[in-house]
């Protein structure tokens, strides 16, 4: 078994106070022209036009790194370029200091095209102070995603998850699994493929699917937390897919292995969500059990309780009880459950 680290941004970690438990995430579902079908979870609705069918064509994309409007976001250390941490709004570069981003970067990723104007993505870590160095002038802070994604917009969140994801991965993959040789990054930023003539291997960006349930047993729901969690911490129980499972076979199993429960029926799947801490995907299930006797596994769970939705209601979320921020999947499977009744 193998724990997944639970979405919990914005509550606890960085000092963000969450809200209450009857007060809906003001990040609403939206609808974007690349994204026909609503999008329900932060990090999720993709606003770029990603371009995937000429992200191989050399010529374009010079093109496109070599004109005027081009938008370039500089990640250092998987830290964005924002305005502040108050209002963080990313800090896109344009004109000659854009490109001269481009060029410098440790790595650099295609976005994607929104009206008609390439958005692209620049790992500077290896500089020591990039604010007083390739970014003099632009002022600005370096900020972790975490403690940024209860103030970004849906769409701000959904781009710098994606920028975050695709530099992480590539910092990762620059020898080739096959044979060991150093790769190279191809498809604007999108693969990579080895440098030995012999092998040519390419290799992808990686997402690790990931389940994240709401148990509940008649009308009680289940919620436990980890050791090292933030103090009165509590969400849902998750666990990453093994080879060779099907979603709702991990479903049965993580309740099985973590909380000596049986699920009965077929769990019901809600919705999922990408989160980039570092590279999951959380697709979001139900489950009801048998029954309520907890057999928890220490290792797993410090602790864990059923609550009813009253309980959940009259919650002053505190160091004594508290939820996940409200940008995540666990959260909202948890106010999903406390509206329907």
């Amino acid at each position: 078994m193998r724990s997944v680290r639970l979405p919990m941004a914005g509550c606890g970690f960085d000092g963000t106070p969450c809200q209450s438990l009857t007060t809906l995430a003001r990040h609403r579902p939206s609808s974007s022209f690349t994204s026909p079908m609503p999008a329900t979870n932060f990090y999720s609705g993709y606003p770029l036009h990603r371009a995937h069918s000429r992200r191989a064509e050399a010529g374009w994309l010079q093109a496109i790194q070599s004109g005027r409007d081009v938008r370039v976001l500089a990640l250092w250390r998987n830290r964005h370029h924002v305005q502040d941490e108050v209002t963080p709004q990313p800090l896109w570069q344009q004109g000659a200091l854009a490109r001269e981003i481009v060029k410098s970067a440790d790595d650099t990723v295609f976005l994607g095209e929104r009206d008609a104007v390439p958005h692209y993505a620049c790992d500077i870590s290896a500089a020591d102070d990039p604010l007083a160095d390739i970014l003099a002038g632009t002022g600005g802070v370096f900020a972790d995603l975490r403690s940024l994604a209860p103030l970004v917009t849906r769409d701000d969140g959904a781009i710098m998850a994606a920028a975050r994801g695709l530099l992480y991965w590539h910092r990762r993959a620059r020898w080739c699994g096959k044979c060991g040789s150093p790769t190279s990054s191809i498809d604007a930023g999108h693969a990579r493929v080895c440098d030995r003539p012999t092998c040519g291997e390419r290799w992808f960006p990686r997402v690790d699917p990931a389940v994240i349930m709401l148990v509940t047993h008649k009308d009680r729901c289940l919620l436990g937390r980890q050791a090292t969690w933030p103090p009165g911490m509590h969400s849902t129980l998750a666990g990453f897919v093994e080879i060779g499972e099907s979603m709702e076979e991990t479903v049965i199993r993580e309740v099985a292995e973590e909380a000596g429960l049986r699920v009965i029926g077929r769990p019901e799947y809600r919705h999922s969500q990408p989160w980039p801490f570092p590279s999951s995907l959380m697709l979001g299930f139900r489950a009801e059990t048998a029954d309520d006797q907890l057999q928890i596994d220490k290792d797993e769970l410090e602790q864990a309780s059923w609550f009813t939705r009253e309980e959940l209601r009259a919650s002053p979320e505190n160091e004594t009880f508290r939820l996940p921020g409200k940008v995540s999947i666990a959260r909202r499977l948890v106010e999903e459950w406390i509206s329907e009744a």
